[in-house]
């Protein structure tokens, strides 16, 4: 997005990916609880609905058939197949939310986010969140206890694949404190509202090393 154009009347689509482990949830709830100006995209997804959440608030769950119509009635504004389920933004309720004026948070990853940033070129921004190192990272997930050996070794070796596209972001964060990390994502997006662009360092060689350990 190029920020310095940005039509005021319109909101932002505030991107933001990571591999799954490096915070990005996190990040994105901590957002959501602290900015009442910005509202949560929800996506719908094939996956099977978890116990502790809410069809419409976490997901629009939906089966293969209901995905397959949406599809093909071009009613996504972004879709992907991760992890063996799939995952999409409705279009409609966005456009509604960004020509309202209003911000709207997406949690998706690099696929959604090259979707976006197609579809939506003068209203969106990209933020993209690297774990410290992929040992971080893997400690992270076992940590959280919800996936198999198994799962999470599937889960590494997706993420070395997700972090070479972090030269397709607007911005790139690494998250080794979550607080210090969350308050560069609340300046990217006060920046954004201003019509103004951050200068952040370039991480050329902390990925080169970083996806060199696995």
């Amino acid at each position: 997005m190029n920020t310095a154009m940005k039509n005021s009347d319109r909101g932002i689509a505030f991107v933001l990916s990571s591999p799954s482990g490096a915070g990005k949830s996190t990040l994105a709830r901590r957002l959501l609880e602290a900015d009442s100006k910005i509202l949560l995209s929800v996506s719908a997804t094939t996956r099977k609905k978890r116990a502790n959440e809410t069809n419409g608030v976490d997901y629009l769950f939906v089966d293969d058939d209901e995905f397959a119509r949406m599809v093909k009635e071009n009613a996504f504004l972004e879709h992907a197949t991760v992890f063996g389920n799939q995952y999409g933004t409705p279009l409609a309720p966005i456009e509604t939310t960004l020509s309202q004026g209003k911000d709207v948070l997406f949690d998706i990853d690099w696929q959604g986010a090259e979707q976006v940033a197609i579809k939506l070129p003068d209203d969106h921004v990209s933020v993209f969140i690297l774990p410290p190192s992929l040992e971080e990272l893997h400690r992270r997930l076992k940590e959280r206890a919800q996936d198999s050996d198994d799962v999470v070794a599937s889960r590494m070796e997706k993420a070395v694949d997700e972090i070479r596209h972090w030269k397709k972001y607007d911005y790139v964060l690494i998250n080794e404190d979550i607080d210090q990390c969350f308050g560069e994502i609340k300046s990217i997006l006060h920046a954004a509202r201003q019509g103004e662009n951050r200068d952040l360092p370039s991480l050329d060689d902390f990925v080169r090393t970083l996806i060199s350990d696995l």
